[in-house]
């Protein structure tokens, strides 16, 4: 029998907190595959984001890392494709912080090329409520599979 945790965020305000969280892992993924960088990195204004070692702390170095990784091409049409799946949300006990970890996919099609994975991982992403809104506070790209070598995970 597992050991019963309490909290004081009710079932239904677990439910919202969750569908908050999805939201903002969602907005991303949906940011960076419209070349939105800019809008992308502002959902860390107040947070930081770690890739394979180096950490981007605020919107200007989130913004900056993504503007470097991703290579636009001369029609403006971004190639790649970002899907999240599996996520996995734990609430603090006050409401007031949650945690998640999913899985992310990412595919990209080039002209003359066949539709292939370049990146799969994990994200550890933690969040926080300030003002009535939640918001990153970090997250964390853990790489596991790549299609192609050299690219960094985002």
């Amino acid at each position: 029998m597992t050991e019963k945790k309490y909290s004081l965020v009710t079932a239904n305000e677990t439910l919202l907190i969750e569908r908050e969280v999805q939201r903002l892992l969602t907005a991303f993924v949906h940011k960076i595959d419209d070349g939105k960088f800019g809008e992308a990195a502002e959902l860390f204004l107040h947070g930081e984001y770690e890739v394979e070692g180096s950490k981007f702390v605020g919107r200007d170095a989130v913004e900056s890392f993504l503007n470097g990784l991703v290579q636009p091409h001369h029609d403006g049409v971004r190639r790649t494709w970002h899907s999240i799946t599996n996520i996995a949300v734990e609430i603090d006990p006050l409401g007031d912080s949650a945690s998640s970890v999913s899985y992310y996919t990412v595919h990209q099609q080039l002209e003359g090329h066949p539709f292939e994975l370049v990146r799969a991982g994990r994200w550890h992403d933690t969040f926080e409520l300030f003002s009535g809104d939640w918001r990153f506070k970090s997250r964390v790209s853990e790489l596991r599979m790549s299609g192609l070598a050299g690219l960094p995970s985002v």
